[in-house]
């Protein structure tokens, strides 16, 4: 059955000692406020830049490494995370709600529900 994908979010994850010298550089580095989730502490956007691609902070646990990891979000997780696997990638933790995968270098990713709606819509790819 085909199902729609598109690379979306790509995510800093900075941990509580780095978290707010990072979030106040990226948000001057792209002349952006990173602008906090008023539901969960541990994120902020910085908002939507070219072709819906957004930049997100992710507070993560202490002693985490900070690193840069990517979203893909599509509407039909198995069937994405069972391409991605095809083409090399593994299963690195069910995260419950969506997958965390490594590329064939060992690089973390997320397969994730559609986070960006209309975005989405327009800029996803179809696979058989």
């Amino acid at each position: 059955m085909p199902h729609r994908s598109r690379l979306s979010i790509l995510l800093l994850d900075l941990p509580p000692e780095q978290h707010a010298a990072g979030s106040a550089f990226w948000a001057g580095a792209t002349g952006r406020t990173a602008e906090p989730d008023s539901t969960d502490e541990k994120w902020a956007s910085l908002g939507a830049f070219a072709e819906g691609w957004h930049v997100e902070i992710q507070r993560t646990g202490e002693g985490t490494a900070p690193r840069w990891h990517v979203d893909i979000e599509t509407d039909d997780i198995p069937a994405e995370v069972a391409r991605l696997e095809a083409l090399g990638a593994t299963r690195h933790q069910d995260m419950g709600s969506f997958w965390q995968l490594l590329d064939p270098a060992g690089l973390v990713f997320c397969v994730v529900g559609v986070q960006t709606g209309e975005e989405f819509d327009r800029h996803a790819v179809s696979w058989p």
